[in-house]
């Protein structure tokens, strides 16, 4: 076993692609659960061992969120847990490819932690509304199950777009060439969209208002993107039928 600069030199050559991955993941997420992964590897934890513990940090987060009531000290230990278990959630990918231990097994519980996430979030918030809100009308209520909608659809579509098009890939791979570079505009575009800054919204629960209208903003921002990617993916998959 190499010292903890060996296997991040390692981690670093052992990254996925940045195409499509906002600056926050880019420059904060990954780095962070680069850390993560090699300190894992250093005390012999399995990435499905370092996925559950990003579930255990991110539902007890939510769990927080639908139990108590909405403070400020809540809303700073919501996000820690939050933000480390996304942390946690990276590295179990780059823990999986830098020891080879990755597999079908570890990449389906890891979308299945990913959807309880994306599933309970947004349920704890609509039962935080309910019990602590102090709301004007019912209609508050229908926010939370907007947004999980458009959480889930676009998590099953962007998982169908991905493993459609790897299957269209072995049947007919693409021609070699130049790969695209890397665009820092398309980065920046896709900050509303990133988790990681979906959590710090959380940051606002101590002025539950402040954190309603937060909250309102990034639905309404999500929902935009999801028109966008189902748009963008179903042309790339017709692409890929007419090639």
């Amino acid at each position: 076993m190499g010292s903890t600069g060996t296997v991040l030199r390692e981690l670093r050559g052992a990254q996925k692609s940045s195409k499509g991955v906002s600056l926050y993941s880019r420059y904060l997420n990954r780095p962070a659960g680069r850390l993560i992964a090699a300190g894992a590897y250093r005390v012999g934890l399995t990435p499905n061992q370092v996925t559950l513990v990003s579930a255990a940090f991110t539902f007890t987060a939510v769990a927080g969120v639908a139990l108590a009531e909405p403070s400020w000290w809540l809303a700073a230990a919501v996000y820690a847990g939050l933000a480390v278990g996304f942390a946690f959630d990276s590295a179990d990918g780059q823990l999986a490819r830098l020891t080879g231990r990755g597999g079908p097994d570890g990449e389906w519980l890891d979308h299945v932690v990913d959807c309880a996430k994306m599933i309970l979030v947004h349920t704890a918030v609509l039962i935080s509304f309910h019990r602590f809100g102090g709301l004007s009308g019912d209609a508050w209520l229908l926010l939370p199950l907007g947004f999980l909608f458009v959480a889930v659809l676009t998590f099953c579509a962007g998982l169908l777009r991905e493993q459609l098009g790897k299957a269209a890939a072995r049947e007919a791979p693409a021609p070699a060439g130049a790969t695209a570079p890397v665009s820092r505009v398309r980065a920046v575009a896709l900050l509303p969209a990133d988790y990681g800054v979906f959590c710090l919204v959380f940051l606002l629960l101590g002025a539950p208002a402040v954190f309603r209208a937060g909250y309102a903003v990034l639905a309404a921002v999500h929902a935009l993107f999801l028109v966008a990617f189902l748009a963008k993916w179903f042309r790339e998959l017709k692409a890929l039928r007419a090639g």
